[in-house]
């Protein structure tokens, strides 16, 4: 059972499904920040986690994301988490 509503934010799993960078928009929704405030915060360098400009698209690295959310991936049984 998720603790957040879809609307509100994303729950663990959705955040560990998420590949490897993805758009401002879905950080923006992870991040339960408005389109309009992220996207304010990117182009004023003061977002929370490092934003990639690629041409006019915004992306943010999702690995990035889950170390401000404090959301680390399982580890297979015995594999031990780099400090």
């Amino acid at each position: 059972m998720t603790t957040q509503s879809p609307a509100r934010g994303m729950s663990r799993e959705d955040l560990l499904a998420l590949p490897v960078a993805v758009d401002l928009d879905t950080a923006n929704r992870a991040l339960t920040i408005g389109r309009s405030t992220g996207y304010a915060l990117a182009k004023q360098e003061e977002y929370p986690v490092k934003v990639l400009r690629l041409g006019n698209a915004y992306r943010v690295i999702t690995a990035d994301l889950h170390r401000l959310l404090g959301i680390a991936p399982e580890l297979p049984v015995g594999q031990v988490q780099p400090q």
